[in-house]
């Protein structure tokens, strides 16, 4: 289950809860709920489900903070663990002082470590918290009966020398770790196959397969398409002449290209159609027939594997009917994965022969690499340059060995890979994201370590040395600091200006400086003085002010800027003639103008909650208005200011009379047709809060209301509010006691959740409501006499609705933490909550249904559902349906489905080609901020790391994109009478408890022994 909240939803502390209890008193919804959370971490996704499930039974839950010493390199291990969030320092010393330890490498997400307890041998590492980490423990009684059951199991998953380095015989195996030698090592490095994909002194071979054997389901894949086109195009599988040669039976790859788009509408461009071709020839499936090219939209010609063979026989009658059913299913899992093996394709041409839309995509990737999160916009361009794409196809493989010179730095696409050490053996195990190497190119040191294969099949990103080191002096050579009292205010760097192509053509490209670090005064300054006053702005200069316009909120609050702003407007210089005098105050003065004009344009409404920003536009609006009677050339600006200014102190007059008193818990179902208003932190709302026996007191408090005046407003209703709280109460019986600086706390709540408030010593006697549960019997005979598009339309009617209302603001105040700016997120929140809402909607009708053929039934109607939401443009609650079909009460039911929302890839690509009006799938794109803010400071050395607000803004902008077209519903559907679909899909009833939703699960189908 994926919670669209950042923070720890309900779900995360009810796992943890579950670990908590000694392993005798997990109940099977228990081990259920540990399940759902343990099968998403990168460290067991590999497991068979049977030994996860043991995993479940015995695990124990450990939170350490920054800086804790898990254990130190010669102590007997006790346990085995795995990180499932922050990361581990791997210490080695050669000497018995701790301090001498040399990091050799970070633990991150999902690497697991301490197997040396199967034999009780010391440890080979010291290990220490790098940052709050949260870990899986398995006490060595408890693993070693694991390993004694599950051995054919973990050998294949587990660190030599209890795994299986080579998919040989035991002869290939790592020697053991006391035993290892540097002879021992070499004698592996020499018999290992180490061929990368890409190598200087061969001919470069685009088309060599990625997989030695195709997997069952691409080969089915092909067969699917294959058939289908002899089906319904024969013509396009024939004998084809060129230059008097003739190529049996194969397609032209622009006929394949244009076919596929027809085929479904989950395919939206020719790009992605190209990257689903790609799929196929990776594994062999599809090939160029003279085995020369990559699949590419050009007359190039390409063969079914099937058609490899002179007497390929046709398709039955019954194959077609089969295929028939099977294609758009085929088409879903070739559009999830394509985007994956149209990035491999890019990265595997020759760096100069990259295009500047490859460079682009390469880019995009790196964006949301974790070990490339602190490096700047202008290195990751770089780098996209200069990466290689590496594969090797067998475990055992040593990449580099400990001792060698450093001549690369790698970073892992797929697979892992154990870090060896001589006379230690394997000291940890690194995975997909991880990153090794770099640390011997920038001390010039020779390798820490050897690092070998743990797993077939593994790529990688690589940059060579040379490549890193001129990156690096290039970006420090295009670095512009400026001073003031020997302390950098600002530094810039300097870049090719517009586009950023291309080494073609003889004239010298144009530069400009981008702000990179600096003081807020200095950034604001910076911005004014490179401002142009052209009548058009080009795009880049409207964006680059745009961006300090969105984020300022962050550095330089409104009570700051607004000041500032004033003093810049009425700067006189101190120097020049007369002229030059009045040239530089006019032109300043219309600066400051065009930027106070786009800031009241992006804050819109907001304004009138803010006032330190209505008493600056109203002074603005007078000082402007004085300076046109000297001033002409001012005249022309002070329409739009007085505009502003009217129209931000008449609304909260008005909207006093018609102001929106929100109800309890934002319920929108009452189906009048006025348009739907953005909620602001200033609008009242009827809240119950419920006490200790279940009765309620309604209060009405604004909506940015903090905890501290809810508490207020509860206590004048009772009468008495000494030493209250206030806790969050989820369905589950999760309770979170919210701190008295916490705001908006309304909206949230988990979809069910409710408030309590309670004298501190009677928390832990508070329980859930019994209308929190949910509903007991399903809504599958009203809805499925609806039609799948019907519904579709009805949800994306509301979720536009919804999505609409969201400012672009909240997004920031979401990520950086809304307390810290006092504001609300209520519209955001609530959008989010949908997400959740329809996942569960999925969930709880698919176990409230007792009847095996009607679950099926129902299982189909929601794929097409989601479907027809993917042709609406509406990827939020496509992938809301899809990640409910993944939750483990709907998947162990026999129903198996592949979670298609985990390559993110594809979303990326998919809304990189649509056009607006589109609902982006949002959960993403929190993830993404999210993300940009834990990998890079807000300040560096003092000053505002501008560089982080110019990513996080980039990331806001895609929600304006999705709504630079207005959203017009289905003409020819909203015109018929569908008011019982748009009641029922406004008035989802779910439950959202995940044991009561396995509780179901396992009631319809009992785990088999």
């Amino acid at each position: 289950m994926v919670a669209a909240h950042t923070s720890h939803s309900s779900s995360s502390g009810e796992w943890i809860a579950c670990l908590d209890k000694r392993p005798l008193e997990r109940s099977s919804e228990d081990v259920d709920i540990i399940f759902t959370r343990l099968k998403e971490v990168k460290a067991f996704e590999k497991f068979h489900p049977n030994l996860l499930q043991q995993i479940c039974l015995c695990g124990y839950y450990e939170n350490l903070e920054k800086g804790i010493t898990l254990f130190r390199q010669g102590d007997i291990g006790t346990n085995w663990y795995a990180v499932l969030t922050g990361s581990l320092d791997v210490k080695v010393s050669d000497t018995s002082n701790h301090q001498d330890a040399v990091t050799i490498c970070t633990l991150g997400i999902g690497t697991a470590f301490g197997e040396s307890i199967l034999d009780n041998t010391p440890r080979h590492a010291t290990i220490v918290t790098r940052e709050y980490s949260e870990l899986l423990r398995i006490e060595q009684k408890d693993f070693k009966a694991l390993w004694e059951k599950y051995r054919q199991y973990m050998s294949g998953l587990l660190t030599p020398p209890y795994g299986v380095m080579e998919t040989g015989s035991n002869n290939d195996r790592m020697p053991d770790k006391d035993g290892m030698s540097s002879g021992a090592l070499c004698q592996v490095s020499k018999n290992c196959n180490k061929t990368p994909l890409i190598e200087p002194h061969i001919p470069h071979r685009p088309t060599k397969t990625i997989t030695q054997v195709p997997s069952e389901k691409i080969l089915r894949a092909g067969k699917i398409l294959r058939n289908t086109i002899l089906s319904r195009a024969p013509h396009m599988i024939r004998d084809r002449k060129y230059h008097l040669k003739t190529y049996r039976q194969c397609c032209v790859g622009t006929e394949l290209v244009d076919w596929m788009m027809q085929q479904s509408p989950c395919v939206h461009s020719r790009t992605q159609a190209v990257g689903m071709w790609q799929v196929l020839l990776e594994e062999g499936v599809l090939n160029h027939v003279d085995q020369e090219h990559h699949f590419q939209d050009k007359y190039l010609f390409y063969r079914f594997l099937d058609d490899e063979h002179e007497d390929a026989p046709l398709p039955t009658e019954e194959e077609k009917k089969e295929c028939d059913e099977e294609l758009q299913d085929t088409m879903l899992l070739l559009s999830q994965i394509g985007p994956d093996a149209h990035m491999r394709m890019i990265l595997r041409k020759p760096p100069g022969q990259r295009t500047v839309d490859d460079l682009e995509i390469i880019y995009e990737e790196l964006l949301h690499i974790k070990a490339l999160s602190h490096l700047s916009t202008t290195v990751k361009r770089e780098l996209a340059g200069v990466l290689i794409f590496e594969s090797h196809p067998k475990a055992g493989t040593v990449l580099f060995n400990q001792g060698e010179e450093g001549t690369s730095w790698y970073i892992i696409l797929k697979g892992s890979v154990n870090v060896v050490i001589y006379g230690k053996g394997v000291v940890c195990t690194l995975h997909e994201g991880d990153d090794f190497g770099k640390l011997a190119l920038v001390n010039d040191a020779p390798r820490a370590a050897s690092i070998v294969l743990r797993e077939d099949n593994c790529h990688f990103l690589r940059v060579d040395k040379e490549d890193f080191n001129r990156i690096l002096r290039d970006v420090e050579a295009n670095t512009v600091r400026l001073k003031e009292h020997d302390q950098d205010v600002l530094v810039l760097e300097k870049i090719p200006a517009g586009s950023r192509v291309s080494n073609q053509g003889n004239s010298q490209p144009q530069h400009k400086y981008i702000v990179m670090s600096g003081t807020p005064e200095k950034i604001l300054e910076h911005f004014l003085e490179t401002m142009r006053l052209e009548a058009t702005l080009s795009e880049a200069t409207d964006s680059v002010l745009n961006d300090f316009i969105m984020m300022h909120c962050v550095f330089m609050p409104n009570s700051q800027l607004c000041p500032a702003l004033m003093a810049h407007y009425h700067a006189q210089p101190s120097q020049g003639t007369e002229q030059e005098k009045m040239d530089y105050a006019l032109n300043n003065k219309r600066r400051v103008i065009r930027l106070v004009l786009q800031w009241a344009a992006l804050y819109g409404d907001l304004l009138q909650e803010d006032e330190a920003a209505m008493a600056f536009l109203e002074e603005f609006y007078v000082s402007v208005s004085d300076d046109t009677r000297m001033i002409a050339a001012l005249k022309e600006q002070l329409p739009e200011i007085e505009k502003i200014v009217k129209q931000i102190s008449e609304e909260p007059k008005a909207s006093q009379k018609k102001h929106k008193v929100l109800l309890q818990l934002f319920n929108t179902s009452d189906d009048r047709a006025q348009k739907r208003q953005p909620i602001r932190g200033s609008d009242e709302v009827l809240f119950k809060v419920y006490c200790i026996d279940q009765t309620y007191t309604t209060i009405r408090v604004p909506v940015s209301s903090s905890v501290k005046e809810v508490i207020s407003a509860v206590a004048d209703k009772l009468g008495s509010g000494e030493g209250l709280i206030i806790v969050k109460m989820s369905s589950g019986g999760e309770k979170v006691v919210l701190k008295p600086h916490d705001v908006s706390v309304f909206t949230t709540l988990s979809v069910n959740g409710r408030l309590f408030a309670c004298p501190r010593d009677q928390f832990d006697s508070l329980a859930p409501l019994p209308e929190q549960e949910g509903p007991s019997t399903g809504t599958v005979g009203t809805f499925e006499l609806m039609s799948s598009k019907d519904l579709a339309h009805q949800m994306t009617i509301y979720d536009w609705e919804l999505f609409n209302c969201v400012h672009e603001l909240e997004l920031i105040y979401h990520t950086f933490g809304r307390h810290n700016f006092k504001k609300t997120t209520a519209n955001l929140d609530l959008f989010l909550r949908r997400f959740n809402e329809i996942q569960f909607w999925v969930v709880t009708e698919i176990c409230l249904c007792s009847q095996l053929s009607k679950r099926v039934q129902l299982l189909k109607k929601y794929i097409k559902i989601a479907a027809h939401c993917k042709e609406y443009k509406n990827l939020n609650s496509f992938f809301a349906i899809i990640m409910g079909l993944s939750n483990v009460a709907v998947s162990r039911l026999s129903l198996t489905w592949e979670d298609p929302s985990r390559n993110h890839r594809a979303y990326r690509l998919t809304v990189a080609k649509l056009d607006p009006p589109i609902i982006p799938f949002m959960p993403l794109l929190i993830k993404d901020m999210t993300f940009t803010h834990e990998g890079n400071k807000t300040f560096t050395d003092n000053l505002v790391n501008f560089e982080k607000m110019r990513m996080i803004a980039n990331t806001v902008r895609t929600v304006k994109f999705c709504r630079s077209q207005s959203f017009n519903p289905d003409a020819a559907l909203t015109n018929k009478n569908h008011q019982d679909v748009r009641s029922y899909v406004r008035q989802l009833n779910v439950i959202d408890n995940q044991r009561t939703l396995s509780q179901m699960s396992h009631r319809l189908e009992p785990r088999r022994a």
